[in-house]
């Protein structure tokens, strides 16, 4: 635990990004954004790389461009008017992005398996950590005016107590854990897919109707996690580089296969003038 415990501000200002980044723009945007963090953990875990599985390879990165590409169609099939603030929503996004990214690969960076690491005790003490380290903030916000600080109503702590059980604690254990099995990259992808998991929920539930973009981008997204699975199983497997590889063998033998018969002809244009130049050197 004392190995990683620095990382927590990392993990709250990673959650804090995300937070206000949504009270600044529409959640296309920062959905959007926010799916670059697998851009950012793939570069990291590659120039920090806690086994052979975080080698950078071309498919890898397909397999983000993908990713990301498939979440702007899923959010631009049901975009929203600009709020005028899409600047610092987009740059508190990107910033908890890169956050994310550097949160989990510095873990695996420290701790390569899970055994070695109680998941519980670990958020337990990040916890910890931000209770006693962090509860200034709650005074500075307030006396800046940058947020009044009041007690919330008996519905709103129930439903903080609801969040921080299962959409925190049990979503970032589940989440975590599921890392340290796979990859750093494949848990970045994972939370893609929670995008269109929750509008196919929204369909069903709430009979909510998308466009045509919703079921374009659902596909890449969905695909492109499924490709870094396959590629994280396979250490050193690089398909892309494989393909473009040969491709430039098969040009580069058809180039030389073009240009064997005007060489020939050369050699036999040449053979005449230097039988005829042995000739003048006999007489």
């Amino acid at each position: 635990i004392h190995k990683i415990i620095f990382l927590f501000p990392q993990w709250f200002l990673a959650n804090f990004s995300y937070q206000e980044a949504l009270s600044d723009t529409q959640v296309a945007i920062v959905n959007i954004l926010s799916s670059t963090s697998g851009l950012f953990t793939l570069i990291l875990a590659a120039v920090f790389p806690s086994n052979s599985g975080d080698r950078f390879t071309l498919s890898k990165l397909l397999a983000v461009i993908l990713s990301i590409g498939g979440v702007v169609l899923v959010n631009l099939s049901g975009s929203e008017k600009s709020t005028g603030k899409d600047t610092i929503g987009s740059l508190w996004s990107l910033v908890g992005a890169m956050l994310y990214a550097v949160y989990i690969v510095m873990i695996k960076r420290k701790v390569d398996r899970e055994d070695k690491l109680d998941i519980p005790m670990f958020f337990g003490f990040v916890g910890l950590f931000n209770l006693l380290l962090l509860w200034p903030g709650f005074f500075l916000l307030h006396y800046t005016g940058f947020e009044a600080f009041e007690f919330p109503s008996k519905l709103i702590w129930m439903c903080i107590v609801i969040n921080g059980l299962i959409g925190t604690v049990l979503s970032e254990f589940l989440w975590l854990w599921g890392c340290f099995l796979t990859s750093s990259l494949i848990g970045t992808l994972a939370l893609s897919l929670t995008i269109p998991l929750s509008i196919i929920a929204d369909m069903c539930m709430q009979k909510v109707q998308f466009s045509w973009l919703f079921f374009a981008g659902a596909v890449p997204v969905f695909f492109s996690f499924f490709i870094a699975t396959l590629l994280c199983h396979y250490n050193n497997w690089d398909p892309v580089m494989v393909g473009i590889r040969r491709i430039f063998a098969f040009i580069c033998r058809k180039h030389r296969i073009q240009r064997m018969p005007e060489e020939s002809e050369q050699c036999e244009s040449l053979i005449p003038m230097h039988s005829v130049s042995q000739d003048g050197d006999s007489c």
